[in-house]
């Protein structure tokens, strides 16, 4: 029987140099406090809102600090398979440095999400509905048209660009007992979680996911990778089948929680933050806040820092989360 070598963690090294790399790029997002949050939990509650990034997104983070090392080797263009936020943010960063970017998104995309990617100069490509569809188109032109593929969450450069969310987390509050993040496929709490407990070992992370896509909660049970058949919620950034096999391997080791939220949940957090931090989210950004909102007073230890993902959603779909009803 072989047994393959665990995969190489990305260090707190790593993602101190993907921070270098990112100077004057990405904007250093604040930490807010947020008072009515605050009461309600008990301890101080920060925000770290990656929705003020450049492309309303913790994406650019990973994606320039992929495609910054893929120009350095020499790449002419590159290609991605994104339903939306990592697709702008790696459209962006080619154009940083005079690449071609293409990028595989679903039939199904919002126009608002597809001119996004054009206006920043990426070349869409529509590939069905599923990731799947999107990968193999993807992988089928990187070949015939030698681009380098960059992807969302899997590879340690990215996880060592959205780590650097956790390293300015805690050069920012260094006490921070509790840190939130979100989950989708993984890069950003993975990064995020590799950072913190290098420089805080007894801080505790939670990460959080739609109850529709609780691939990571179901992972952390099972004490494996799981993979799902089928997932669905309204945080469309979050609703991937697995994490990345590179992501989990610092996901198990580093995360303390892992929790789920509703989208109710999700489309009152929205409402929250909107009336309560004067910040527009999408449920993915929100579903840290939502997990916080549900807790009881004295039970988490502070303060509590949460980061919110991102904010791209269009009017029509901001309108929809603001009437939807609540619980």
């Amino acid at each position: 029987m072989i047994v393959s070598a665990p995969p190489e963690l990305v260090s707190l090294d790593a993602i101190r140099a993907a921070a270098t790399g990112l100077a004057g790029v990405a904007v250093r997002t604040p930490l807010l406090p947020v008072d009515d949050l605050s009461e309600r939990l008990g301890v101080p509650a920060l925000v770290k809102p990656e929705s003020l990034q450049r492309v309303g997104a913790f994406k650019l983070r990973g994606a320039y600090t992929l495609v910054r090392q893929l120009a350095g080797d020499g790449a002419m263009g590159v290609i991605t398979y994104s339903s939306g936020n990592h697709g702008q943010a790696v459209a962006y960063a080619a154009r940083r440095f005079g690449l071609r970017a293409v990028i595989v998104m679903p039939e199904t995309v919002t126009a608002a999400k597809r001119s996004g990617v054009e206006r920043l100069g990426g070349e869409v490509v529509l590939a069905g509905r599923t990731s799947k569809d999107r990968y193999d188109r993807a992988m089928e032109i990187a070949s015939r048209e030698r681009l380098a593929v960059v992807p969302p969450f899997d590879h340690p450069a990215i996880i060592a660009g959205q780590g650097t969310v956790g390293l300015e987390l805690m050069e920012d509050c260094p006490e921070a007992a509790t840190v939130v993040v979100p989950a989708g496929g993984g890069g950003l709490a993975a990064g995020v979680a590799t950072a913190v407990k290098a420089l805080s070992p007894g801080t505790t992370v939670v990460t959080v996911e739609p109850e529709g896509a609780a691939k990571l909660a179901r992972s952390k049970a099972a004490g494996t990778r799981v993979t799902l058949e089928r997932t669905e919620s309204i945080a469309d950034g979050l609703i991937t089948l697995a994490v990345g096999a590179l992501n989990w391997a610092h996901l198990s080791r580093f995360v303390d929680r892992a929790e789920v939220v509703t989208d109710v949940a999700m489309c009152e957090a929205v409402r929250f933050a909107l009336d309560r931090i004067k910040l527009v989210l999408e449920p993915s950004g929100a579903a840290t806040l939502a997990w916080l909102l549900a807790q009881p007073k004295g039970v988490l230890k502070g303060p509590v820092v949460a980061v919110l993902s991102g904010g791209n959603v269009e009017w029509e779909g901001l309108r929809n989360l603001l009437e939807a009803p609540s619980r």
